[in-house]
């Protein structure tokens, strides 16, 4: 067998043995840390790549580790739409990687280096999630990402500290509910490789066992991905995280666990043709979803503290689109997965820019910014028309696909609750951008120049990536989500 064919593990493999290898290489500095780091995320990357392509055209690609086949080993699964994940994941990992250099230039080797090897294995976990094909390992990875992700974001201080203290509390809640669901489906079918046990459910689906095991993953899945009103650990873990771990985390951690949940509602639990009155119960917390985050991030007077705030909306959409269940709906959820994690990263990384540069962080305060950081304010510009929903930007198309698909479907109270929500996003996102390009602020010797190009390259790469997913948007749906939806 030569390397590509076992390119599916070594998407893991790799940012695994640089986690294991950055500590002991740490007394060479803290920019040789960040190399083997960006090598390390950066060949996963290129794996994920080729894995994507094969898939794309040879069909869905099946690693088995070890050789033991399943239901009884592991498999690893990569078709058009988890290859695409995988990439999505290891892309932002790359950029995020790249934009920590400045944050990161004070501290001391070993400190860095253990903060980037804790970093590649929130990298790990999250590509697990995306390509198991197991519910017991997608525990495993989910509680991988987990660790790591609560000792990232308590880099930012006293506040962080308890932020995600609170996660930890929250989201080992969240694990204990998805570990028992897990149980009882073992129970009632006798294994845990996804695709054995969609052939195994149907005859005992009707079981209360089996009832109770899809509302504790649903459940545990939801507190993940921040679906309102389970969503307490967001705001607080967003808003003090570091400026580096905020703009991966937020980009892809939530998604990656609705991504989750929608490759068991629909390939293990065959949301599609069971009963409908559970999925469209989650729909319309998903209507609150989408609603009440607007309307707290409209309430914000913290730039950071709005963009958590919206994530919680954005989420909303997401979950919404999974509750319609039509195909129209799936793919406009799946793409918004995708574009969220896009705009959403680009946001918070221009926004911990401008505080980086000028030490602002509340609204009032962005006046004048566009002049002082033209390129970063642009971007953060392009990013924010697209999550209200402007073409020719990525965020305009998911938004209009889910709602045709609500309009289709009869469900007009869900297309109205996209409605308003785009127009509370942009009453919120219209005031900063009011501040930053039509109002002055005194500008001080320092001010002025643009960000580092270490951080502003990946602002501005994610701003041309928004931009292309809405140019190419109809080439993504055809081509990685429509293959990746139940047929």
């Amino acid at each position: 067998m030569s390397l590509l064919d076992h390119a599916p593990v070594l998407i893991l493999l790799v940012p695994l043995a640089t986690a294991l290898i950055n500590p002991l290489l740490d007394v060479f500095g803290v920019r040789q840390a960040r190399s083997l780091t960006l090598l390390g995320v950066s060949s996963s990357l290129l794996f994920s790549m080729i894995c994507l392509w094969q898939s794309i055209e040879t069909g869905a690609l099946h690693y088995h580790l070890a050789g033991w086949a399943p239901p009884w080993g592991i498999e690893l699964v990569v078709d058009p739409l988890s290859g695409f994940m995988a990439t999505l994941v290891s892309g932002m990992a790359a950029l995020a990687a790249v934009y920590s250099g400045p944050f990161l230039s004070g501290w001391s080797p070993h400190r860095a280096g253990m903060f980037y090897s804790v970093y590649c294995l929130l990298v790990v976990g999250l590509q697990g999630i995306v390509l198991t094909g197991d519910l017991f390992n997608l525990y495993v990875f989910l509680e991988v990402s987990s660790l790591a992700a609560y000792a990232l974001l308590s880099k930012g201080g006293s506040k962080a500290i308890v932020a995600v203290f609170r996660y930890l509390l929250i989201g080992t809640i969240a694990a204990s509910f998805y570990l028992i669901g897990v149980g009882y489906l073992y129970a009632m079918t006798g294994t845990l490789n996804m695709a054995d046990m969609a052939t195994r459910l149907p005859p005992v689906s009707g079981s209360p066992a089996v009832v109770v095991a899809a509302s504790f993953i649903v459940i545990g899945l939801a507190i993940k991905a921040a679906l309102f009103p389970l969503h307490g650990w967001l705001p607080d873990a967003y808003t003090y995280a570091p400026g580096p771990v905020v703009g991966f985390i937020a980009a892809v951690m939530t998604k990656v666990s609705a991504y989750a949940l929608y490759r068991i509602l629909y390939f293990v639990f065959d949301a599609s043709a069971g009963p409908r009155e559970p999925i469209l119960l989650l729909g319309w917390a998903s209507v609150v979803a989408v609603v009440a985050g607007s309307l707290m991030a409209l309430a914000q007077k913290d730039v950071q503290r709005m963009l958590a705030y919206s994530s919680i909306g954005q989420m909303g959409y997401i979950i919404l689109g999974f509750a319609i269940g039509t195909p129209l709906a799936l793919a406009g959820a799946l793409l918004h997965v995708i574009n969220h994690a896009v705009m959403k990263g680009c946001l918070f990384m221009a926004v911990h820019g401008v505080q980086w540069k000028l030490g602002v962080y509340r609204i009032r305060d962005f006046a004048g910014t566009a002049k002082q950081l033209p390129l970063t304010m642009a971007a953060f510009t392009i990013a924010a028309l697209s999550m209200i929903g402007l073409p020719p930007t990525a965020g305009f198309f998911s938004k209009y696909y889910l709602a045709l698909a609500a309009f289709e479907s009869g469900h007009v109270a869900f297309l109205v609750a996209l409605v308003v929500s785009s127009l509370l996003s942009a009453v919120y996102f219209f005031r900063v951008i009011e501040r930053a390009y039509l109002m002055q602020r005194e500008q001080t010797p320092n001010e002025g120049r643009e960000l580092p190009a270490t951080m502003l390259t990946p602002i501005v790469a994610l701003a041309v990536f928004v931009l292309l997913l809405g140019v190419f948007n109809q080439a993504i749906v055809d081509g990685i989500i429509l293959p990746g939806l139940p047929s």
